[in-house]
């Protein structure tokens, strides 16, 4: 039978007025038992609130903005299933650890510390010990910030580091003033209460009641946060997607040290719960590069929503994240917008999605590769003349040779030549290849793909114009495989067909060279007596600077020149 079940606010300490400042859940949701309900959050501490009951919400009571204290009721939740736990308690909360002192209120904003025993002051200064205060039930609770290194000069309360458990975030601030040094945790590691996170020197005695007390007063704040999450820290924590829905995610137990840190001030941080933190690191969004619109600079799921959102539609990710440093850290202006209908008549059609994975590889390719083009002349007088005459030959074979063909032939040559041609760069090593495959560019109606001729070294020149006209073909019906457009080594494109002098051809990664051919021309050539007209190829080679210099390319143009002007090298 169903019943109606108020969900209220557990055991959080000494608090009488925390502020709401997320909402995950609205009438009609069906959550489950430790589904966050909403976040709360002190100056030094913020915790999700777990809901003790699964079931369908029916009836919300606060709102963000809200100030909430332990048994408020924040949702009435419609269940079909005995209760979970005590309704005044969450099912993930154990018994609340005892404070230090009955007077020692938690740091909040509407609750000051109370004064604790003084600490021991140290007679002349020296170098003092700053460890995790209590934190609760809690034996390994990841570091996820870190805000000091050696050298620096803190004051009480400045904030060392944050710790994350499945269900609360929270500051651990100094107990002494002094320089940093030595720093004994990094971003990943797991503490407990009592660790040692830094070594300050002090300038004098030790700090007094004041700062003794300001060091133990988050802790009762982080132990009734950690303590609403403790028995579900085994457990599979609660992270929430845009739309407000909880969804499943790793595990408390899991590291996360691969979290990218924030980029934050000394004693700064980052706002944002837990779950908005986990859903950013699900992401891999750099937190620290989101424009925060909650209150009191708090970032939410929104926020983070937005600025993929952004990034998708530019092209460019601000600050220099993860995702900028792969495309070789450009930090590049967004790209501009313009109502071009103010101008006139606009007709808008969308990219094909040739065009758009392509637009994409080229972009990368022009911004990482410092490229250089070099052009040369072949002369390809006799080789055209050739290849007249044997086309006229093997006409009613139905055979036919093409210069492209030819140009592939010539290509493997001269890369059997030069290996540092056939090369593709790994991080700091360069790999070489031993196999001789030719891409080259092929025209279709939705833009350019790029057909691999394999092992075109054991090919007759007859079987790479076969090949290279039945892949045009399929690149133009749109059958070609994605097998047949992959593990090339070098790349072809030519314009013969068209026309057209010189260009500089993007080099397609993780090839380190390029060619491009316009259409052969009559020229005048010198020939030591006289001008005598040669038809002439223009070639261009794009080459990657840093695998390949300019004297390696221009002898790899002037010997692809030679082969062509006379075939007959290649057999050489």
């Amino acid at each position: 039978m169903s019943q109606l079940i108020e969900v209220k606010v557990p055991d959080i300490g000494d608090f009488d007025a925390v502020p709401v400042i997320e909402l995950f859940v609205k009438v009609g949701d069906t959550i489950a038992v430790d589904d966050a309900i909403a976040t709360l959050e002190s100056d030094k501490a913020t915790m999700d609130v777990p809901s003790s009951h699964a079931g369908v919400v029916k009836e919300v009571l606060i709102a963000v903005g809200d100030k909430v204290a332990e048994g408020a009721v924040l949702i009435k939740v419609e269940s079909t299933t005995a209760a979970a736990s005590p309704a005044g308690a969450s099912a993930s909360a154990p018994a609340a650890p005892a404070v230090p002192a009955p007077g020692a209120a938690p740091a909040a904003a509407a609750a000051a510390p109370a004064p604790a025993p003084a600490a021991a002051p140290a007679a002349a200064g020296g170098v003092v010990e700053v460890k995790v205060p209590d934190i609760g039930d809690f034996d390994a609770v990841p570091v996820i910030e870190l805000f000091v290194k050696v050298g620096d000069t803190i004051a009480v309360d400045d904030a060392i580091a944050t710790l994350e458990s499945d269900k609360a975030t929270m500051d651990v601030p100094s107990s002494h003033a002094g320089v940093v040094k030595e720093v004994l945790i990094a971003i990943g590691d797991k503490v407990a209460e009592g660790a040692v996170l830094i070594k300050v020197e002090t300038a004098g005695a030790a700090a007094s009641s004041p700062a003794a007390s300001s060091a133990s007063a988050p802790a009762p704040a982080a132990a009734a946060a950690a303590a609403s999450a403790s028995a579900s820290a085994t457990d599979s924590s609660s992270t929430v997607l845009a739309d407000g829905g909880p969804a499943a995610s790793a595990p408390a137990s899991m590291s996360i040290g691969a979290a990218t840190p924030s980029a934050v001030t000394l004693g700064g941080r980052l706002h944002a719960s837990p779950s908005v933190r986990a859903f950013g690191r699900e992401l891999g969004v750099d937190l620290s590069q989101i424009k925060a619109t909650g209150p009191k600079g708090r970032i939410l799921k929104a926020d983070i929503t937005a600025f993929i959102k952004g990034a998708m539609s530019t092209g460019v990710v601000p600050g220099k994240t993860v995702a900028a440093a792969a495309v070789g850290g450009l930090d590049l202006l967004p790209w501009p917008k313009v109502d071009f209908a103010k101008f006139g008549e606009i007709e808008v059609k969308p990219l094909s999605r040739i065009k758009k994975i392509s637009g994409q590889n080229l972009a990368r390719n022009w911004a990482m590769i410092p490229a250089v083009t070099y052009h040369e002349d072949a002369d390809i007088t006799d080789l055209e003349a050739f290849r007249v005459q044997m086309n006229k030959e093997f006409e009613k074979s139905g055979k036919k040779l093409t210069m492209l063909a030819f140009i592939i032939k010539a290509s493997v040559r001269a890369l059997q030549e030069f290996p540092e041609f056939n090369t593709s760069l790994d991080g700091d090593n360069l790999v070489h290849k031993k196999y001789f495959n030719i891409a080259f560019a092929a025209d279709t109606p939705n833009g350019l793909v790029v057909p691999v001729v394999k092992n075109a070294d054991k090919k007759s020149v007859f079987d790479i114009a076969a090949e290279t006209g039945s892949l045009s073909k399929q690149a133009r019906e749109g059958k070609i495989k994605p097998a047949d457009m992959s593990g090339a080594c070098f790349t072809i494109s030519s314009l013969g067909g068209i026309g057209g002098t010189y260009f500089a051809p993007i080099i397609n990664a993780p090839e380190v060279a390029i060619l491009g051919v316009n259409k052969s021309v009559m020229k005048p050539v010198w020939d030591g007596k006289a001008f005598v007209p040669r038809l002439t190829l223009p070639m261009s080679l794009t080459a990657d600077h840093r695998v390949i210099d300019g004297a390696l390319a221009t002898r790899f143009n002037v010997y692809l020149a030679q082969l062509l002007a006379d075939f007959r090298r290649v057999m050489l």
